[in-house]
């Protein structure tokens, strides 16, 4: 089957464009999907949309492509939430490189972020879903930001579930 796809130039690497248009240390995160295409699908052709609604040509050759990831949520500083995925899917290690995240795991963070919401005191936080130091790391303190994180956090992975099954969730941090 041959298809077109058309993309908005917003939407093509966020990530890259976070990173060098605001030039900001500290910890970036990401939950991305990736769907391959390689297999019983052709890409026909890429249209990129500016804002102004004009066609760019970009050099990319559709026969190329073989998988296509979109970022399905951002967090920035988002310190425990960043920890339960070095703890939970990169079995400790805190490398900045990419994990494959099951929806199992996005279910367990999800419920556990939603009783730190029905329950919001320091103490079921710090039982839950505990704060990390780290370098650029954010703040360590259970306050409304910390329950902005969390709330943040809900709505990304309802998100990501409510994505058609097909293709692969993964996370990775920068710093």
């Amino acid at each position: 089957m041959n298809k077109t796809v058309k993309l908005n130039l917003n939407t093509i690497n966020l990530s890259e464009y976070r990173r060098t248009v605001t030039k900001k240390m500290g910890l970036d995160m990401y939950l991305t999907k990736k769907t391959s295409v390689k297999f019983g699908t052709k890409v026909k052709s890429i249209e990129f949309i500016s804002d102004n609604g004009e066609v760019v040509i970009m050099n990319i050759k559709p026969h190329r492509i073989e998988d296509i990831v979109e970022e399905i949520g951002y967090w920035r500083k988002a310190n425990a939430v960043h920890q339960w995925f070095v703890s939970n899917v990169q079995e400790g290690e805190d490398d900045c490189k990419g994990y494959y995240v099951s929806r199992e795991q996005l279910i367990e963070l999800l419920s556990i972020c939603k009783k730190i919401k029905e329950n919001p005191t320091p103490e079921n936080c710090e039982e839950l879903l505990p704060t990390q130091e780290g370098f650029f790391f954010g703040s360590t303190q259970y306050g409304d930001g910390y329950m902005n994180d969390i709330n943040e956090t809900i709505t990304i992975i309802e998100s990501a579930l409510f994505e058609p099954k097909g293709g692969n969730f993964y996370y990775q941090s920068s710093w």
